[in-house]
């Protein structure tokens, strides 16, 4: 167990800035000069300085109890401590060893505020409990004189070993309540694909552009455009040796006045910026047909600004949908100028300014492709043949959620891609209560949905008496992953509140791993229910022949001490035979037990419904709500005859 828990901590990454490019790296590996990106949900992994952010808010409250967020900025605020979370916006920090005005040292390890606050609160004062104070008295053979009377005794050994059963047992109860999932509702970006992102069609200058990377076709106008878009209005980095864009050589153009961080409920983001003619231009990127809806005008194959009218809007809307049809996520990139006086001058009121977003000047429409892992079909089919199942809930385009949910076997053809089995979010947001929960067993992918989307949809099916598993990795995601029975956070891409609001974490953000953890889920609700099984008999059978032989000749065959000896016997190895027993194959091939179902003989008596689980609730409801029905071969039937 011990081993585990280290390779699991080792194998927590962190991004540092290394020789000019993004590397990951173990937790235990950040070094004093690192500089570090942060965005929304990470959490800082020491103390160091604000070099470079936008809209950066930080939540101090496990460090200092206040609950109010505070922001920072590299130079009224620039100190960051060791264990915040960020709230909002991104930026960077630096870790450095050096005292500031405060008195507090940046530093890595626990040397951090962090550190220095864990390492007080676990020292050990010296003091012995009476049960401590007792010791063996015997002589200590050679080997063992590193031990001394009274400081290594039982009640060490035994507090180590109930630190590390609670963890094990708090980690085998979320598995063994995975094994009993009925459905589970999975991101697509990085659990069902590889988050490998390539632009294989664009739409620039009112044109298609093949192939994408040509840029010939392109006027400097709109390639600066671009280029000053897709350095500025971002978290991310370009290696320049790699890919040959110099972001640093770009930014120094202009300067970032105010951000507007990427978020899943708007499923956009956007830059103001300050030119070094004073001038300033506003950026925004983000989902396609969201922000083509804010554009009036194009910049055309003449290198003019064209007004949008009726055609170019549908030619736009079907290249978008063409391209979502293809399993491509869909990007547009537009920007606008903004007059001066309109700029809030103090930085306070900067802070609040909304950057405008309508009236945009359309610049492109890329399409990139992320191609779905190798063997999530294969996993997908696995849960399907073991009666859970599979529903994708993603803030992509329907279309683009649609062909890869064809793609990975979530749905099995065009037939199924109809409502309710496809359905938007915004459609599943405005149904009634009594709609969700009526076509909450019936979607497979929804698409273009919010958190709030996601957490409803997660209500709905518990209300329907689902054992719901959910997948997340971003900020917003952290109360459906708290509402779920079972919440499942990514390793890789997941940030630091959807993890600590989880119950799993997938390490490798594969979607295999979660079919992993559901196989070992059921394994240990087997093996429990053999155990349970076998000391029902035992206990059983002795009980009836003790009764027996008293009441028949006044004697009995064994007595309380001979009944000890068998229970001491048959309990230590019926726990080591069958409580260890490792997953099986058919334990994939059984239907999910339920939320109320009986541990014994579950299978056996009581007949698993060949329709939907939710519909098995149902029909529990109604039975128990009508007691004159006697639930007998001709109820089970006409429940089964109706699927």
């Amino acid at each position: 167990m011990v081993a585990a828990a280290a390779s699991l901590a080792l194998g927590i990454k962190t991004e540092v800035v290394r020789g000019g490019r993004r590397v990951k790296i173990s937790i235990f590996d950040i070094v004093v000069g690192d500089v570090i990106p942060l965005k929304i949900g990470d959490q800082v992994p020491a103390d160091g300085l604000v070099i470079s952010g936008h809209s950066l808010a930080i939540d101090e409250s496990s460090m200092t109890g206040e609950s109010k967020i505070v922001h920072k900025d590299p130079t009224r605020a620039p100190f960051l401590m060791s264990g915040c979370k960020v709230a909002d916006g991104y930026g960077s920090m630096l870790l450095i060893v050096a005292w500031n005005v405060a008195s507090q040292v940046t530093s890595v390890g626990i040397n951090t505020e962090w550190g220095l606050l864990m390492a007080s609160i676990s020292e050990d004062n010296g003091e012995e409990t009476p049960l401590q104070i007792f010791h063996w008295e015997y002589p200590k053979p050679r080997w063992q004189r590193q031990f001394t009377a009274g400081r290594t005794s039982v009640g060490d050994a035994i507090d180590g070993f109930i630190q590390i059963f609670t963890v094990a047992v708090r980690r085998l109860s979320a598995c063994e309540t995975m094994g009993s999932a009925t459905t589970i509702c999975s991101d697509k970006t990085g659990t069902l694909t590889l988050n490998q992102m390539t632009v294989v069609e664009a739409y620039a200058c009112g044109e298609k552009i093949d192939p994408p990377d040509n840029k010939s076709v392109l006027s400097p106008r709109v390639i600066s455009l671009l280029t000053e878009s897709i350095a500025q209005n971002t978290t991310g980095s370009v290696f320049v040796p790699e890919l040959g864009m110099d972001f640093g050589a770009i930014r120094s153009d202009s300067v970032i006045i105010h951000a507007f961080p990427f978020n899943s409920e708007k499923k956009r983001g956007g830059v103001a910026l300050k030119l070094s003619n004073s001038e300033i231009r506003v950026h925004w990127k983000g989902a396609a047909e969201i922000v083509l809806a804010s554009c009036s005008s194009y910049i055309d194959a003449n290198d003019n600004v064209v007004q949008m009218d009726e055609d170019k809007l549908s030619y736009f809307k079907k290249a978008i949908e063409d391209m979502a049809t293809g399993s491509l996520r869909c990007v547009a990139i537009a920007y606008r100028m903004c007059e001066k006086e309109t700029v809030p001058a103090s930085d306070e009121e900067l802070d609040s300014w909304q950057i405008p977003e309508e009236d945009l000047i359309l610049l492109a429409i890329v399409g990139i492709k992320d191609p779905c892992r190798p063997g999530v079909r294969e996993a997908v089919q696995l849960c399907t043949n073991a009666g859970v199942k599979v529903r994708m809930v993603t803030g992509d385009n329907l279309q683009t959620a649609k062909a890869i949910a064809l793609e990975c076997g979530i749905l099995g053809s065009d037939a199924d891609a109809t409502e309710p089995n496809l359905i938007e979010g915004k459609t599943f947001r405005n149904l009634t209560e009594t709609q969700r929960l009526e076509a909450a067993d019936k979607i497979s992918v929804m698409g273009r949905s919010s958190p709030n989307d996601k957490l409803l949809l997660v209500q709905a099916l518990r209300k329907r008496g689902h054992v719901v598993a959910v997948t997340g990795d971003g900020t917003n995601d952290a109360p459906a992953l708290h509402e779920a029975d079972i919440g499942l956070a990514m390793g890789i891409q997941g940030t630091e509140v959807a993890k600590e609001s989880s119950d799993i974490i997938i390490l490798d953000d594969n979607f295999a791993s979660v079919v992993k953890v559901v196989r070992w889920g059921r394994s240990v609700y087997a093996n429990i229910q053999k155990f349970i099984q076998f000391q029902l008999t035992v206990n059983v059978a002795a009980l009836i022949i003790n009764v027996a032989a008293a009441v028949s000749s006044g004697n009995v065959p064994l007595n309380a001490v001979q009944l000890l000896w068998v229970n001491l016997i048959m309990d230590t190895l019926g726990a080591l035979a069958l409580a260890t027993e490792p997953p099986t194959d058919h334990l994939m091939r059984r239907q999910p037990v339920g939320r109320s179902w009986p541990l014994a003989a579950v299978g056996k008596l009581i007949p698993v419904p060949e329709r939907n689980f939710g519909d098995y609730f149902t029909w529990r409801s109604r039975r128990h709500k009508n007691p004159s029905s006697k639930g007998g071969k001709g109820d089970t039937a006409s429940m089964e005859g109706s699927a």
